[in-house]
């Protein structure tokens, strides 16, 4: 009996394994990064390009100098850079006042307190959309950094590929080994999971994706969907964001901004914890959808392992070789691709099914704490969470 539920859970293993490597690499060809400009002719004669880079910062006085620093750098671009301070204790209004005396088209808007039943991030988005003077409008993390091409490529590929609502996802910046173990996953994860052709040729809200470090959209767009003030209450503007979009009637796309912006999301291994936490409830971390990503996950990237190791401990048929080494293979496919890609976090990426189970105690500790009644902690403001 025990003999044949092995079995079954190797040739299940290799069944996962073989279906979420296909999912990635079919993902990868339609993941694809802005063209470098001036290679489509239909746009290198658009030199006019006027756009509103909105900022909401607070407490990021680390960080706001060389956001604004790249941003100034960018080069074929008109652009107003807006930076509101949300209320912040460290200095942060004081770093881009000083901006705005050196840059005419810098501005400091002070944040007023949040208002009850909105979440900090997107009420400031909110209060910065009011005051953009042009239509094209980019929403920058203040964690996030641009090439000098930056900005006018993304705006040009949101044009090129009608969307009403663009996102990039940044390369991700993970220096302490906290890191490595948890942000590479956001890739990881994308791309095995997000049925991409779907995504861009529907409207369906259930396959909305986005990051919230790095939107692009106009006024009009933003206008229809009600931006943020759609999403009052969300600590994930990177999934209910485009899920908004949708909802309205309007499209949404993503790319791969790796090329031209850089992001450090956290600085240490309980920072990532806490923000993996507090986006969950509106990610996986809901019924019935936690308990079916919690065994796909397993049988695709922990399973493997597990039976490689009954394997030499001699537990496993030897009959049963070449599924548990396929599906070994298989499962490290997609990590390896995405360490060489995006991350470069080389020992994490050995230690691949030690990452995906601390995700999945993420997930399933919001989960409870939500069941609970208990809220969340960031940035010194405490919240409910919500049902997405």
């Amino acid at each position: 009996m025990i003999a044949l539920v092995l079995t079954g859970l190797v040739w299940s293993t290799l069944c996962v394994t073989a279906f979420v490597s296909a999912m990635f690499l079919w993902n990868l060809t339609f993941f694809r990064r802005a063209p470098i400009s001036g290679v489509s002719a239909a746009y290198s004669a658009d030199n006019d390009i006027q756009v509103s880079v909105l900022i909401p910062a607070r407490n990021e006085a680390l960080r706001i100098g060389r956001l604004l620093d790249s941003v100034l750098h960018n080069a074929g671009i008109t652009c107003e850079v807006c930076v509101l301070d949300d209320e912040s204790d460290d200095g942060t209004d004081g770093i881009v006042r000083e901006y705005s005396q050196q840059h005419s088209n810098v501005r400091l808007i002070p944040g007023v307190p949040v208002p009850p039943g909105w979440s900090g991030k997107q009420f400031a988005c909110w209060q910065l959309a009011q005051q953009a003077r042009y239509r094209e409008l980019v929403f920058l993390d203040a964690d996030v950094a641009l090439s000098t091409d930056g900005l006018r490529r993304a705006i040009l590929h949101r044009r090129r590929t009608n969307s009403d609502l663009l996102s990039g996802f940044p390369q991700q910046r993970v220096v302490t080994f906290g890191e490595q173990l948890l942000i590479p996953l956001i890739h990881l994860i994308l791309l095995c999971f997000l049925p991409f052709r779907l995504m861009r040729t529907t409207r369906r809200v259930a396959v909305a994706a986005g990051c919230g470090q790095f939107f692009l959209t106009t006024k009009e767009a933003y206008d229809q969907s009600g931006g943020h003030s759609s999403i009052k209450q969300s600590l994930h503007d990177g999934l209910m964001l485009p899920r908004s979009y949708r909802m309205a009637g309007l499209q949404t796309d993503l790319f791969d901004a790796s090329d031209i912006a850089t992001c450090r999301m956290y600085t240490s291994f309980a920072e990532t914890w806490s923000g993996l936490l507090k986006n969950a409830t509106e990610g996986f971390a809901k019924m019935p959808l936690l308990p079916m990503m919690t065994l796909l996950m397993l049988l695709a990237f922990v399973s493997p392992w597990i039976l490689a190791f009954a394997y030499l401990m001699g537990g496993v048929s030897g009959s049963l070789t070449w599924p548990i080494v396929a599906s070994c293979g298989l499962c490290s496919l997609p990590r390896f691709i995405c360490c060489g890609k995006y991350d470069r976090a080389w020992l994490a990426c050995w230690l691949n099914p030690i990452s995906i189970m601390l995700f999945l105690i993420i997930q399933w500790t919001a989960f409870l704490r939500k069941s609970r009644g208990r809220g969340v902690q960031w940035r010194k403001r405490r919240y409910e969470v919500i049902s997405s």
